[in-house]
């Protein structure tokens, strides 16, 4: 209901927020991305940087590569997190480098359209169409298309999922696994109604009032499969779907949607795992190399056993 919203969520308010949002991350990129190239530093890295033509928008991608690869590597597709209206390709540096490393796996981290300039179903799709086009051109860039896995982190997170969803609908391209790190899966679910065990968490109410307000302002769309396959309204068989390995911070106020998509899952028979991560909360592995080490690892192992061939 248009009175239960809070004028930030309002969407040419959440619009002028988010590009304010995006003025501010793009200014603070370069401090950043010298912070995250510093973690594990020994793995330095192996990087270019092509773009992938799409429908949406044409559509970077940083593509990371395993050192001595004696034959092509399978693939694994990555989608960053901000709330679908931040870029941050640079914040999953890290991460893109460990799996590169040691999962034995090229990584091609996606600097995906973000809303406003792009609202949804725009993002899913171009998501989707990226993965096709890694899985059908590894011969040119040096990985093999058919071994391929996707995954992301919070808004990265639905979108992995997402395109899943539209590759068990479209058959295809064939998916080895999907890792689902916070995934935001229930936009049908006010922010203000997502919980948390702890008093102050990352994510805030108004934080959900601009993000879904900039990106998905039709209220009554919000419980399309492609944002809320956690939410009520999604009911559908998803028998064949990509397995999932699912990563829920225990603080987090997407804890919940991420845990009912789990078991979703579980009961077709496509749930890998389903990790929960003590005392952590909503993008614990950007300040918690500890930790991140350690999820990042449970990722590794489960892309390697995947792509296996």
């Amino acid at each position: 209901m248009e009175e239960d919203m809070s004028i930030l969520g309002r969407p040419r308010v959440a619009a002028v927020l988010a590009r304010a949002m995006q003025v501010l991350v793009t200014a603070t990129a370069g401090r950043v991305a010298k912070r995250t190239a510093a973690v594990f530093p020994e793995f330095p890295g192996r990087t270019t940087t092509i773009t992938v033509p799409t429908s949406v928008a044409p559509a970077p991608v940083v593509v990371h590569r395993p050192a001595d690869a004696q034959r092509p590597p399978p693939v694994h597709v990555n989608f960053h997190g901000g709330g679908f209206v931040m870029p941050g390709v640079w914040l999953d540096d890290p991460l893109c480098r460990y799996l590169a490393a040691e999962a034995g796996v090229v990584v091609v981290n996606v600097d995906y359209a973000v809303a406003p300039q792009h609202r949804f179903p725009a993002p899913p799709h171009q998501a989707y169409e990226v993965v096709r086009w890694v899985a059908e051109h590894g011969a040119e860039h040096g990985w093999d298309g058919g071994r391929l896995t996707v995954g992301g982190q919070s808004a990265g997170g639905s979108l992995a999922a997402a395109v899943a969803r539209l590759a068990l609908e479209r058959g295809g391209p064939a998916i080895a696994a999907q890792v689902l790190h916070y995934p935001a899966l229930d936009l049908s679910t006010p922010g203000r109604d997502k919980t948390s065990t702890i008093a102050k968490p990352m994510l805030r109410p108004w934080m959900g009032e601009v993000f879904d307000g900039a990106y998905l302002p039709d209220r009554a769309a919000r419980a399309d499969r492609l944002v809320s396959p956690a939410g009520a309204a999604d009911t559908a068989d998803l028998t064949g779907i990509a397995p999932a390995l699912v990563i829920t911070p225990a603080h987090d106020r997407l804890h919940a949607e991420g845990a009912r998509y789990a078991e979703r899952l579980r009961r077709v028979g496509a749930l890998l795992e389903h990790r929960d991560v003590p005392d952590a909360d909503h993008g614990y592995d950007v300040g918690r190399a500890d930790l991140a080490r350690e999820s990042y690892a449970l990722i590794a192992r489960h892309v390697a056993r995947a792509t296996r061939g």
